[in-house]
């Protein structure tokens, strides 16, 4: 294969018989250089394709422009929406955005971090993995650059967290069903590793707690990971005992729907004989029949509200406040934990 011929910016000089400084100065609109040679080397870099090395440029001024962001798992629909929310904020104050994937392993997660300093980046937004057990990795981080998290957090690292109101948003949704009539409610929630399965959880509690109704051990359901096939084995348990649940909260909209398919599958109904409440309004929630009623998770907002504070603190010459910034979440309801009327279309 032949090698690419890459217009640098020595070679741009060169062809046009003038210092690198020169050419360099006029790409930039430098006010010492004349609007004619201006013109002469935007056109010439134009007709060769040249385009700037970023990260030369920031090696030169110590400022990329480009931020980081690290995510668990690049799959879900959330993450997609908080993405999208970087993203668009991001161009809108000219930086660009590069996205790496931990797969929820810590120590790859700790290599990106140090890749993320290395390609001399403005600034790094990182959700963290399910089970992060050390933070020393992220403390050595932020001695070079900014650091925001967003979603999955931390107490242990001192930066400012854009988080949702989980424990809030999940005291809601068993609260709904309590107000339907609803008595005997399980949760489907993961192993207790996880932040915000503790913080769902403790809603969950909250709600029992609150409407005087007794904590059922045989109605909490864990799990590693929260699929569909997951929340469908879950389910499964919670239809087998000999007093069944008449609610099921799942912690995620994927436990959710996995436990409608198995009510479906053995003839319950939904919502009259048991209802059920997810969490994320996936597209997923829409298509399942019933509708799952959720909790609309903004991820657009989240990201869009990670990336204003990351590039504030980019932007500080003063020593930086940590705070820790919670989403308002809403309480969308469908037809599995309110039956439709004909007067008032809930679907």
């Amino acid at each position: 294969m032949r090698k690419k011929n890459i217009v640098t910016l020595k070679k741009l000089a060169l062809d046009l018989g003038l210092s690198i400084s020169t050419v360099s100065r006029a790409l930039n609109n430098h006010v010492d250089i004349s609007e004619e040679t201006k013109e002469r080397v935007k056109a010439y870099a134009n007709k060769v394709k040249y385009a700037p090395n970023l990260f030369a440029r920031g090696f030169r001024s110590h400022k990329s422009n480009i931020i980081g962001v690290i995510i668990p798992n690049i799959e879900h629909q959330f993450t997609a929406t908080l993405l999208k929310g970087i993203i668009y904020n991001a161009d809108l104050n000219g930086y660009k955005v590069i996205i790496c994937e931990s797969f929820n392993n810590e120590q790859k997660q700790a290599a990106l971090l140090e890749t993320m300093v290395q390609f001399g980046v403005d600034g790094v937004l990182l959700s963290l993995v399910k089970k992060n057990t050390n933070v020393d990795d992220i403390l050595d981080m932020m001695q070079h650059i900014p650091l925001i998290l967003f979603d999955r957090v931390s107490a242990k690292v001192p930066c400012t967290q854009i988080v949702i109101d989980d424990e809030e948003a999940a005291f809601k949704a068993v609260e709904h069903l309590i107000n339907t009539g609803k008595k005997r409610i399980a949760i489907i929630k993961e192993t207790e590793s996880s932040i915000l399965s503790e913080k769902r959880y403790a809603g969950y509690l909250k709600a029992l707690k609150k409407y005087g109704i007794d904590l059922d051990e045989s109605l909490v359901m864990s799990c590693e990971n929260l699929t569909i096939a997951e929340g469908k084995k879950l389910a499964k348990v919670l239809v087998g005992l000999q007093h069944k649940p008449d609610g099921i909260f799942a912690i995620t909209d994927e436990a959710g729907i996995g436990a409608i398919q198995v009510l479906t599958k053995n003839k319950i109904k939904i919502p009259e004989d048991v209802a059920v409440v997810g969490f994320s309004n996936s597209v997923y929630s829409t298509i399942i029949k019933p509708k799952l009623t959720t909790i609309d998770q903004p991820g657009n907002r989240i990201g869009e509200v990670a990336i204003k504070y990351l590039i504030d603190e980019i932007n500080s010459d003063t020593v930086i406040s940590y705070k820790t910034i919670e989403i308002k979440t809403n309480l969308i309801v469908r037809g599995s934990s309110f039956k439709s009327l004909k007067r008032n279309s809930l679907s």
